[in-house]
């Protein structure tokens, strides 16, 4: 080759190079005249945008009642859908903001999904209520339909306390999911291989027995009387629900959701009466853990005595009787540990059983949401950092009802009866909005029906109802146009 046309083609490549860098500079240039100016980018960055689509699972395979109520967004449009399983036959639909939906089911399906979009998505929540007067299924039980997940978490008896205990996973996605369930028990995590790789089809819902197969941590979980369960999705994602059966007419109940482990905690709604109360308090991890517990009463907050401080050990449940701390009296208690637990209660009352859970607190300018009250409802409500103030709102089939506006002072729980709307004495919904100013409060519904020995009830924990997401921030990088 000579050296003429050398020349020749080193200058083209440097050409073609200076081309390229040419054009790279006048798109980023071009880019950097159109953009917005910093202030402009910096005012959108992390902000909040309302949710604009919504699904939970409500487990059915019993029948009851289905119910669903929306906050009212202030805007307009949006559907929510109730169907059978998540891809199944359309049974109702809701589409105005701020109005319920409610159906009695005459038959048992495995699971009900409701998907919402639009206005409707926001602060939409749904519950499952079953009340069966007699009969071996005997009690009232109720359940905050699910919303999918990946690391989930519940507290509550072990097949020594239970006769039987079911965790419902429903798979609302087009692809298949594979979750893995451990547990930890009063003696320890329970080690075994079983319980892991269980699949869940598209659309699909499984039922696993705990203690009665291998998808069910097999036979090593059938000596525990207190379980901690975790349910992980190693692929995809799944809505739970787990039903616990006491025994024969001795009651039966939903297991609230625990949100996930954390160095401070406060679960509401203790309820008062007769009966047994205990504390489960659950340890994650290969290190123990020191607590610090105060019971929070309408009388006051206190460190119940002899009782104050709880040694958990890692891997463990650890239970608290707190019948002589709270001597009937409905409660709160509050929980500071020097590493993240998890922690509810279980109670007694009648021939029934309820189940607890720490819950986030209502802060102002949010929301909580009880979409099924019937019976005798009350709320619970404790104040446990500054007096709150919150107005309770029910909602029935003809719109909002007469708020009730309540002060809870520093430091207390306190028990409101919930008022029926017109039109409402079937069953209606009810808002809880801590007002502009007030304190964080935390809460929980309880219901009940019968007295004495006949008495059955059910309690809700209350979370914050998600209105809004947040949206990261975005900022320009040559990155995006330069390797």
């Amino acid at each position: 080759m000579n050296l003429d046309r050398i020349v020749r083609l080193l200058g083209l490549r440097y050409a073609t190079a200076a081309l390229v860098l040419l054009a790279l500079a006048a798109l980023y240039g071009a880019a950097s005249l159109t953009r917005p100016d910093d202030r402009a980018t910096a005012k959108e960055a992390g902000r909040t945008d309302p949710v604009r689509s919504a699904v939970a699972v409500c487990p059915g395979r019993e029948g009851g009642r289905l119910t669903v109520q929306s906050a009212g967004s202030g805007r307009k449009g949006g559907r929510a859908d109730v169907l059978q399983a998540p891809e199944g036959t359309g049974i109702g639909s809701l589409t105005t903001p701020g109005t319920g939906w409610t159906k009695d089911l005459d038959t048992a399906k495995d699971s009900y999904t409701v998907w919402a979009r639009g206005a409707l998505a926001s602060g939409l929540e749904a519950e499952q209520t079953t009340h069966w007067p007699e009969g071996k299924d005997r009690g009232l039980a109720g359940v905050r339909c699910a919303r999918p997940g990946t690391d989930l978490w519940f507290l509550g008896p072990g097949p020594v306390a239970a006769e039987s205990i079911d965790l419902h996973l429903t798979n609302v996605d087009a692809q298949p999911a594979t979750v893995d369930v451990t547990a930890l028990s009063g003696e320890g995590p329970l080690d075994t291989s079983d319980g892991r790789g269980t699949p869940i089809p598209p659309y699909g819902t499984k039922v696993v027995a705990l203690g009665k197969s291998p998808e069910g941590l097999g036979e090593i979980v059938r000596t525990a009387a207190d379980l901690g369960l975790r349910v992980r999705s190693t692929t995809g994602r799944v809505a739970a629900s787990i039903r616990v059966r006491i025994a024969d007419g001795k009651g039966i109940e939903w297991l609230p959701l625990a949100p996930r482990p954390a160095a401070s905690l406060l679960v509401p709604g203790v309820p008062g009466g007769e009966g047994r109360r205990r504390l489960l308090v659950a340890v994650p991890g290969e290190e123990d853990a020191g607590v610090k517990i105060q019971v929070i009463t309408p009388d006051g907050a206190f460190a119940p005595q002899g009782q104050d401080t709880l040694d958990a050990p890692a891997g463990t449940v650890t239970t608290l009787d707190l019948d002589r701390a709270l001597s009937g009296k409905p409660a709160a208690v509050r929980l500071v540990a020097d590493r993240p637990i998890l922690a509810g209660y279980a109670a007694e009352r009648g021939r029934d059983v309820a189940y607890g859970t720490a819950t986030p607190a209502l802060a102002s300018g949010g929301v909580g949401i009880v979409s099924d009250n019937r019976f005798d409802s009350t709320l619970s409500l404790t104040a446990p950092g500054g007096a709150a103030n919150v107005r309770v709102t029910p909602i029935g089939p003809q719109g909002p009802g007469t708020p009730q506006d309540v002060s809870v002072p520093s430091d207390r729980t306190m028990e409101v009866k919930l008022k029926a709307p017109s039109g409402g004495e079937q069953g209606y919904g009810a808002l809880i909005q801590p007002r502009p100013g007030s304190g964080p409060v935390h809460a929980a519904r309880i219901q009940s029906t019968g007295k004495d020995a006949d008495l059955l009830f059910t309690a809700l924990p209350v979370a914050p109802a998600v209105t809004a997401q947040r949206l990261p921030g975005v900022g320009d990088s040559q990155s995006a146009l330069i390797p």
